[in-house]
C-alpha cells in the first residue's frame, strides 16, 4: 500500500509517570507512515486528493500537547486512533512514539514505542425474534453508524427466515451488515454484546429466542480461534439466513478458509 514518511517530529509534551514529567514536560519525537491509496492524486496533481502532511503533522503536534497520559503505549493508540478519524483518506498509520529523556538511570539513547492501526472491513449477521424485530434491528444499526470507531455502515434487506437449531420459536427476521471498523476482532465482540445487552438480550437457551443477535461473520480475511471468538463464523457455509442477507453485500468475498465465495456458498447449500 502507498504510504507517506514522517521522520523525527519533534513534539514538547507532558507524558509520563512520574510528577516532574506531567508537570515540566520533555521532547517527544513520532515517526509515522500514513497508509492510503495515492492513484487519484498522482493522475490529477491536486492536493485536495492528497492527505496533506503538513496538516498531520500539526494535528498530532496539538493532540499530544493538549493531552496527559502516563503511558507511551497510551499516547500513541489515542494519537494514531484520532488522527485516523480526523483524516478520512488515510487507510492506516503506522507510529512510532520516542521518549530520549526518560528517566532512565542508565547510559540510553532511546526509548519508544511502535503500533500500527488501519480501517478494516468487516461482516456481520443481524437477527432478531422478539418483541418489535425490525425495531431492534434497526436501532442496532443506528448504533453502530454513531460509533466513531465505525464507519460506512451498510445493510442488506431485511428477510424473515425459519428457526436453525430445533429450538421451537418465532420465526427470525435476519440481515447482514458490512462496515469498516478501528477495532480488533476481540474489541468488536465486546462492542457488539453491548449493543446485544442494551437490547436486553438473555443468553439461556443454545440457539433459543433473542432479542437481538449480532455476530462476526468476516473480519478481513483475518482466521481467529479462541474460546469466545471463532472467525469466519463457524457452519456459516451452512446457514441460508446468513448466507442469502450477505450475499447481497458481498456475493464474491472469498472464505478465507474454505475457498469459497460466498455466492458459490449460497449456491451449493440451495442445490
Amino acid at each position: 500500500m502507498d504510504y507517506i514518511t514522517i521522520s523525527g517530529l519533534k513534539i514538547f509534551a507532558h507524558h509520563g509517570v512520574l510528577e516532574e514529567e506531567t508537570r515540566n514536560g520533555q521532547d517527544f519525537f513520532v515517526n509515522a507512515k500514513l497508509y492510503y491509496d495515492m492513484n487519484k492524486a498522482a493522475q490529477t496533481d491536486e492536493v485536495t486528493d492528497a492527505v496533506h502532511y503538513g496538516e498531520v503533522c500539526q494535528f498530532i503536534t496539538d493532540f499530544l500537547q493538549q493531552n496527559t497520559y502516563k503511558l507511551l503505549e497510551r499516547a500513541l493508540a489515542e494519537t494514531m486512533r484520532e488522527v485516523l478519524l480526523a483524516f478520512p483518506m488515510l487507510q492506516g498509520i503506522k507510529m512510532e512514539l520516542c521518549k530520549p529523556q526518560a528517566p532512565i538511570p542508565l547510559p540510553f539513547e532511546n526509548v519508544s514505542v511502535t503500533r500500527s492501526l488501519r480501517w478494516n472491513r468487516v461482516y456481520l449477521s443481524v437477527g432478531s425474534n422478539m418483541g418489535d424485530k425490525e425495531a431492534y434491528l434497526n436501532r442496532a444499526v443506528e448504533q453502530l453508524k454513531a460509533d466513531r470507531d465505525m464507519k460506512q455502515v451498510r445493510t442488506s434487506g431485511w428477510m424473515v427466515t425459519k428457526p436453525y437449531g430445533g429450538v421451537e420459536q418465532d420465526d427470525f427476521l435476519n440481515g447482514a451488515i458490512e462496515l469498516m471498523t478501528l477495532l480488533s476482532p476481540q474489541q468488536l465482540l465486546e462492542r457488539l454484546h453491548e449493543i446485544e445487552a442494551l437490547a436486553g438480550r438473555e443468553r439461556l437457551i443454545h440457539w433459543g429466542p433473542r432479542t437481538l443477535d449480532l455476530d462476526i461473520l468476516f473480519y478481513e480475511d483475518s482466521i481467529v480461534s479462541e474460546p469466545d471468538l471463532c472467525i469466519p463464523h463457524a457452519d456459516m457455509q451452512n446457514r441460508s439466513f446468513v448466507l442469502a442477507p450477505l450475499g447481497e453485500l458481498a456475493p464474491h468475498f472469498r472464505h478465507p478458509v474454505l475457498g469459497r465465495t460466498v455466492r458459490q456458498m449460497l449456491e451449493e447449500l440451495e442445490e
